[in-house]
């Protein structure tokens, strides 16, 4: 049963304390400016009075800096890992009317749910393109799509083993549930909850989700506290840019995540930065406040800047080239080969279907060209999941991370899964192109003590062994 959220207004959600400070930071000083940007190359994080300033920066030498100070960040904290996943979509029943998504109830198509069959089939399909970590996606829909039958699914992923490969993390993106609702989620091993507030702004949210559960903006907005509150202390927010001023939407995402720090110890683990793209049923709605290219390289810079050791996620609705610009600018999680419709893996293969996208993909690569094209850039595709399964995890992952301990686990996992990738799912090119690049990093590793552990795994995984991490 939906809990009650007497209190309309979310106190940590002020529209017009977000509008004003956009307002006044408009006017910082040269002497301010100077501060904000000392404090940012020091790793500090920003207040949300810091992030308003550097929304409203204009001079290019100003822009330049900020994106200087953004790579550095992400170059001194993640050096050049990029954590890799899928998304599955196991139904696209929804009673939500949300008007920018090909899942809104009005639409008319046929709509399915995928059996426990087709689940472990899909997953199948997702193994055998080398994943390890999934975003598991859902309509919202209790009565057709229950959370029991969410449980199945992720017991039924869980237990699905293709030769080597298996899904280790089930990250869950599925609508705002209750506290008990939470609590199973939690025992079933879900890695991080991940829900889009889509917009903040109230009076936008509210024409955007004219009817459905989804419309009720408190108990949208306060989801993760119910979640936090069940003991699930790895979350994952974001807005849709492109429904309101981009300006205010990032600045309220600071704020929830100011809010989650402060309340539960922790804030954000992962923030998606998901940008409006056509869907069934509004091709031809216009969104007049969609962030153009370069305003949306600024706004992932000023996250990376505001919030440094919060992983920062992009999807595959942004082209090649501009995945390649955001990474450059903070991102450091992206999806690879992604279907974004139910059974887009492999069902519909059986069964000669076309899925309905929730969204049109501009990155259409294969799994194996997007590893190849990160191994020439001089990346490193990562399917670490240690950090869960060692219980690192909320404010533990975060203390790690801030005390720069963090990479003396990222670091060696991340190259001991892109060399299980390599011996399981790649050809002989890759394999070459991935181990030279593997040898190169390992000498870059400062510890001789984890250097030498690492040498060890990577040679238990050429010799056979799987799932080695420290």
């Amino acid at each position: 049963m939906k809990e009650s959220t007497s209190n309309r207004m979310v106190s940590f959600i002020d529209p017009e304390f977000i509008r004003k400070t956009l307002a006044e930071s408009a006017n910082a000083s040269e002497q301010e400016i100077e501060r904000i940007f000392e404090k940012a190359d020091s790793f500090q994080g920003l207040t949300p009075h810091e992030v308003a300033v550097l929304l409203k920066l204009e001079k290019q030498e100003h822009i330049d800096r900020l994106f200087h100070i953004a790579r550095k960040i992400k170059e001194t904290i993640y050096g050049q890992r990029i954590v890799i996943f899928a998304p599955l979509y196991v139904s696209d029943h929804c009673v939500n009317e949300c008007r920018y998504c090909g899942y809104q109830c009005s639409n008319e198509f046929n709509r399915r749910q995928l059996s426990q069959d087709e689940v472990r089939l899909e997953a199948e399909g997702i193994i055998k393109l080398g994943h390890k970590r999934i975003a598991l996606e859902a309509g919202e829909d209790d009565e057709k799509c229950d959370l029991n039958y969410i449980l199945d699914c992720i017991k039924t992923v869980y237990a699905t083993k293709v030769d080597n490969g298996e899904i280790r993390r089930i990250n869950v993106n599925i609508a705002a549930t209750t506290v008990d609702n939470y609590k199973q989620l939690k025992d079933a091993g879900i890695g991080t909850y991940i829900l889009f507030q889509e917009t903040y702004d109230p009076e936008v949210y509210a024409w955007y989700h004219p009817s459905g559960p989804k419309s009720d903006y408190a108990w949208h907005t306060t989801a993760f506290d119910r979640a936090n509150q069940a003991g699930i202390d790895d979350v994952g927010g974001g807005a849709l840019f492109g429904l309101g001023d981009p300006l205010f939407e990032t600045l309220a995402l600071m704020l929830h995540n100011e809010h989650l720090e402060k309340t539960y110890g922790a804030g954000f683990h992962t923030i998606s930065v998901p940008r409006i793209r056509p869907a069934k049923g509004n091709e031809t709605q216009k969104y007049p406040h969609a962030p153009d290219d370069e305003t949306f390289r600024k706004l992932v810079a000023i996250i990376r800047i505001a919030v440094p050791y919060t992983g920062i996620i992009i999807s595959t609705r942004e082209s090649a080239n501009m995945r390649k610009d955001l990474i450059d600018c903070g991102i450091t999680q992206m999806s690879a080969d992604s279907a974004v419709g139910v059974g887009g893996y492999a069902v519909n293969k059986l069964k000669k279907e076309t899925a309905v996208a929730q969204f049109a993909r501009s990155d259409e690569r294969t799994t194996g060209e997007v590893i190849s094209w990160m191994l020439s850039e001089g990346l490193i595709p990562s399917y670490c999941t240690a950090c869960y399964r060692m219980q690192r995890t909320g404010d533990r992952f975060m203390q790690l991370a801030k005390s720069g301990q963090i990479k003396n686990v990222c670091q060696p996992n991340a190259l001991t899964t892109l060399a299980e990738y390599l011996l399981d799912y790649g050809d002989y090119a890759l394999c070459q192109q991935g181990f030279a690049l593997i040898d190169a990093e390992m000498d870059k590793i400062a510890r001789p003590d984890i250097q030498e552990m690492t040498r060890k795994n990577i040679a238990s995984i050429k010799a056979g062994q799987r799932d080695k991490y420290l």
